[in-house]
């Protein structure tokens, strides 16, 4: 659930010490497997050792952008032609294609030290469908690391993803309800429940207060709680549904348009990553408004 992010900035973008921030790149003592370490190449292939994927090592096989019914089309013509000896490529879901952004880099913003040639600064399309419109399909940017939707009629690029995606599979009874918690049994996570932070929308720096304050008071019962990172709160998407695209079994009072995360946009640092649970898309926010809202996590 790292982010790799290990630098902290304040609401102008300035670096800052990281001690007491609260933010992303203080909690985040480990970081993921770096690009060398994580990817292995082997001609054309590449073998992701986190999430056991196998991508093509040239990010921009097409060499233009595509329709979504392009890009399908696409990727029948490669596998009826075994591209780099393999009959079994697809367009990636979302949460294959999110999984090799990294939060510590832009243009591209994946991992350090990654293989891949080609790579467009710009938007991906997953194979992924909005379930609340289903005219429109997810996409990602790597060159900062957004997920959005977008008209299946527009063209991105495309980024062909083979093998076996190793994410825990959806489980019944994910969430088991404590007092004012649940506890996510595919994370290990703990998300407050409670009204200690229904005060209203907050600015960024204001919202990681709101959770230092409430571990203060201890009115939360166990701790510690914090600000979770972009991909924590990812994590509670189910893109099979919308309005909530939360997973099954997780609830909130006074549901929000969108929830600060402790990660800052390393594309402009100003700026804080922010999830919009309606359709689960992944933008941004300036941290001196007072636009999103606040959840607790904590393990």
């Amino acid at each position: 659930m790292e982010t790799d992010q290990t630098g902290c900035f304040d609401e102008s973008g300035k670096e800052m010490n990281c001690h007491h921030t609260g933010q992303d790149g203080e909690v985040n003592q480990a970081r993921r497997i770096e690009g060398p370490d994580r990817f292995h190449a082997a001609d054309d292939i590449v073998q992701d050792k986190l999430t056991g994927l196998v991508w093509h090592i040239n990010a921009n096989l097409p060499g233009f952008p595509l329709t979504w019914k392009e890009a399908f089309e696409f990727i029948q013509e490669i596998n009826a032609s075994r591209l780099s000896g393999v009959n079994e490529w697809r367009l990636p879901a979302r949460k294959e294609l999110f999984s090799l952004v990294s939060h510590q880099f832009v243009n591209p913003s994946l991992p350090e030290g990654h293989p891949f040639h080609n790579v467009f600064h710009g938007y991906y399309w997953t194979r992924t469908e909005s379930a609340g419109l289903l005219n429109q399909a997810w996409y990602v940017h790597l060159g900062g690391g957004k997920v959005y939707r977008g008209m299946k009629h527009g063209s991105y690029m495309v980024w062909p993803v083979s093998g076996q995606f190793a994410e825990q599979p959806f489980m019944k009874k994910r969430f088991i309800a404590s007092e004012d918690s649940f506890y996510d049994r595919v994370t290990r996570r703990y998300w407050y429940a409670g009204n200690r932070l229904n005060a209203g929308a907050r600015p960024w720096k204001e919202g990681i207060r709101a959770v230092e304050k409430m571990n203060e008071t201890r009115e939360a019962g166990r701790g510690p709680w914090r600000l979770p990172n972009i991909r924590e709160l990812e994590s509670l998407i189910d893109d099979r549904n919308h309005s909530p695209a939360f997973a099954d079994g997780f609830y909130i009072n006074s549901l929000r348009d969108g929830y600060w995360s402790s990660t800052t946009s390393l594309y402009e640092p100003r700026y804080a990553w922010v999830l919009y649970p309606l359709d689960g898309a992944i933008g941004v926010g300036y941290k001196p408004n007072a636009d999103f809202y606040v959840l607790a996590v904590r393990g």
